[in-house]
């Protein structure tokens, strides 16, 4: 663990995660094969991921390939390179792929279907419950997003989700004791800042008794 120097008393070492987790990253983020790729457990898998987005991405926002096109022609080779294979297997000695068994697992439907299940409730959850804070949270993220919207293409929004999603708490696990010992040194400057604020501006703001003192 790296050690920091400090200019004063009120920077010392943090004993605690400033961002607030405590358990390791792996099982806050579901500790299965999510958290393999995100963490990068599984190098070539991520990276093969990672690789697939960006070339999504370039087809799209690059070569400016519209989405039926681009569907068609995925199909057209994929119908391609099977009749070839089929009619020419006993050349090669090599069978075709059997399609029928690359099928959706039971379990991953059921998954999937839960995780949005689960989405739905939070979303309603915070729209009914009596969390103001949460809800007002919400409301301003979604519309940051929106206006970002306005700005920035849907399909870029999302890639630059992706890469942030993918690459961010990998890094974080990597550098962990350096993120957080920013983030606490930045989270006190911040609550000296305000505290300076407060009594130079907030304070000497007059407050209701004055305005009663101006009509009498």
């Amino acid at each position: 663990m790296p050690i920091y120097s400090s200019d004063s008393d009120d920077h010392p070492a943090p004993s605690r995660k400033p961002l607030g987790h405590r358990r390791p990253l792996h099982d806050i983020l579901g500790g299965g094969k999510v958290a393999d790729i995100l963490l990068w457990k599984n190098k070539n898998l991520s990276l093969a991921i990672l690789i697939g987005a960006t070339a999504v991405w370039f087809l799209f926002e690059v070569v400016e390939y519209q989405f039926v096109t681009l569907l068609c022609h995925l199909i057209l080779a994929f119908m391609t390179i099977i009749f070839i294979w089929s009619h020419l297997a006993d050349l090669i000695q090599r069978d075709p792929p059997d399609v029928y068994k690359f099928q959706l697992s039971e379990i991953a439907c059921r998954s999937l279907f839960r995780k949005i299940d689960r989405l739905f409730s939070t979303v309603y959850d915070i729209s009914s419950g009596d969390d103001w804070k949460m809800f007002f949270r919400a409301i301003a993220f979604l519309w940051m997003l929106s206006v970002l919207g306005n700005y920035v293409s849907s399909l870029n929004l999302l890639y630059f989700g992706f890469v942030c999603m993918e690459t961010v708490p990998a890094l974080y696990e990597r550098f962990e004791d350096e993120v957080d010992y920013l983030a606490d040194k930045s989270s006190k400057d911040v609550k000296k800042l305000y505290k300076k604020f407060d009594s130079k501006v907030l304070n000497k703001i007059p407050r209701g008794p004055a305005k009663e003192n101006r009509y009498t």
